[in-house]
């Protein structure tokens, strides 16, 4: 009798295990399951094989989700530098009183823009065109414009790259904060500091690898969100360091516990999350929460040491305005931002201006007392900073970036205020990978949007991403199966500042 191939017919495999109950358990399949499974065991093999030797898979779980999240990385691109200090103008700085002179605006006062379509206020009470207060100068062989508000920072013109022709999404402080710090108008996404801590990791284990400052006269609008991991791993969020004598929070331990007692809960807790772990070797969340204990008991050594300017010269504190007034508390944290990024900590952001209104830089009234204000607290302080980089031969290894969410409208509000504007306002950088002396693009002639080679915010985060040798466009994070970026599907660097 012959034998036909039958595609139904069974095949039980050898050696099939037994359930609880004592029978096997149901391994059987057609012969066409059968030789299906082994085909495609084996195709996976040879598939994991090839990707494996052109490098396009990890070789292990270690290697694609190491226990250190902050270990440091090797840039995709040759950096131009190694660190980020932001000095972050919350509020909104006025391109026209700073860094954009008008001076067309004193003819025009009072006068309504023409040709510029319908303008968006924020607070209402929009009057007419309003010159600038104060004078600008010409100064260092670029012969850049600064205003009088500047008179240190302006000795080092030739040392900045400024945009004049940048612009954002919203004029609202919420959605601007967000975007100038996450790229994103919307809550929930990572900030630059936490893309540069996930693509680079940190210099030093000892200390996070972003570190933000905030004013003594309170936070940002959105507060916490600013400078968080977003859908990145907990480990990439910033540490907010605060005023007072306990500027870490939780940082030390219970005073009745002695160092044996917290070395061995310590140990203790390490050792059941690292049985946790083996067990969910893809949970990156437990294996940042696992490396913050481990950090937080070593920055109770080393971070208190780190923000200690105390054993700093009188000559360097001086530099920084410390211990005089307005620049004292500015001047310290700038300090403070030296001596992090020279210890490894990558990206360090300040706040300058807090809470609402005066106390941050949104001059919707008494544009002269708020502006005199804060560029008094910051400028003496900036050029110190950059001073004590270059003495130190650390300037071509940092990158600074001065900036707010937005810039301010060029037509009054109630009498001597300005309201918000997205639609074109300065930046400036320098250092690391800066050509220094360099103006990129205008506003119109009243000072109102970006006309002459604008720059968006998406363009600035490609270009301090591109210095510190990251691609933006390839440095990416799965999220909610799609190739996250800080950039989204926008931006290009911008090439006309760099050295």
């Amino acid at each position: 009798m012959s034998h036909h191939y039958s595609p139904r017919r069974k095949v039980r495999v050898a050696g099939a295990p037994v359930c609880g109950c004592g029978h096997l358990e149901k391994l059987i399949y057609s012969r066409r399951e059968l030789l299906g499974r082994l085909g495609g065991g084996i195709a996976g093999l040879a598939f994991a094989d090839l990707l494996s030797r052109n490098g396009l898979a990890g070789t292990t779980l270690e290697a694609q989700f190491p226990k250190n999240p902050l270990a440091p990385k090797a840039p995709a691109l040759a950096p131009r530098s190694k660190a980020v200090i932001s000095i972050f103008c919350y509020g909104g700085v006025s391109q026209i009183d700073t860094w954009d002179p008008k001076p067309d605006l004193v003819k025009w006062q009072g006068e309504t823009m023409q040709g510029v379509g319908e303008i968006r206020t924020i607070m209402g009470n929009p009057g007419g065109l309003m010159p600038s207060p104060w004078t600008f100068k010409k100064y260092g062989q670029s012969g850049m414009e600064v205003s009088e508000l500047f008179p240190h920072m302006s000795q080092h013109v030739d040392d900045i790259a400024l945009i004049r022709s940048m612009y954002g999404i919203s004029p609202a402080h919420g959605p601007a904060l967000f975007q100038m710090n996450t790229g994103s108008i919307l809550a929930g996404h990572p900030s630059v500091g936490s893309w540069i801590s996930y693509g680079l990791g940190s210099e030093n284990e000892n200390l996070p690898g972003f570190i933000v400052f905030t004013d003594h006269r309170g936070g940002p609008i959105n507060g916490p969100p600013n400078w968080s991991n977003g859908y990145l791993p907990a480990a990439y969020q910033g540490t907010q360091l605060r005023d007072g004598a306990t500027p870490i929070v939780d940082l030390q331990p219970p005073q009745a516990r002695t160092p044996d007692q917290q070395q061995r809960w310590l140990r203790l807790l390490h050792e059941l999350n690292e049985k946790h772990a083996d067990v969910n070797p893809l949970d990156t969340e437990l294996s940042a929460r696992i490396y913050s204990y481990e950090l937080a008991y070593r920055m109770q050594s080393h971070a208190p040491e780190a923000i200690d300017i105390s054993k700093e010269t009188d000559a360097t504190k001086k530099l920084y305005g410390v211990g005089e007034e307005p620049t004292d508390y500015f001047g310290r944290q700038a300090l403070m931002a030296r001596r992090l990024v020279e210890r490894g900590v990558r990206y360090v952001q300040i706040f300058s201006g807090g809470g609402n209104f005066e106390p941050s830089w949104d001059a919707h009234w008494d544009l002269k007392g708020n502006h005199g204000l804060h560029c008094a607290e910051t400028d003496k302080p900036l050029a110190g900073l950059i001073k004590d980089l270059k003495s130190r031969g650390m300037f071509d290894d940092v990158l600074i970036v001065w900036h707010g969410e937005f810039g301010r409208l060029p037509i009054s509000e109630r009498m001597d205020g300005r309201d918000h504007n997205n639609r074109g306002f300065s930046v400036w950088l320098a250092g690391g990978g800066v050509k220094g002396g360099t103006v990129v693009g205008s506003t119109d002639q009243y000072g109102y949007a970006a006309a002459e080679n604008p720059k968006s915010v998406y363009e600035l985060h490609a270009t301090i991403l591109h210095i510190l040798g990251l691609d933006f466009e390839k440095l990416t994070y799965r999220f909610n199966g799609r190739d996250m970026r800080l950039t989204d599907v926008h931006g290009k660097v911008i090439q006309e500042i760099l050295a």
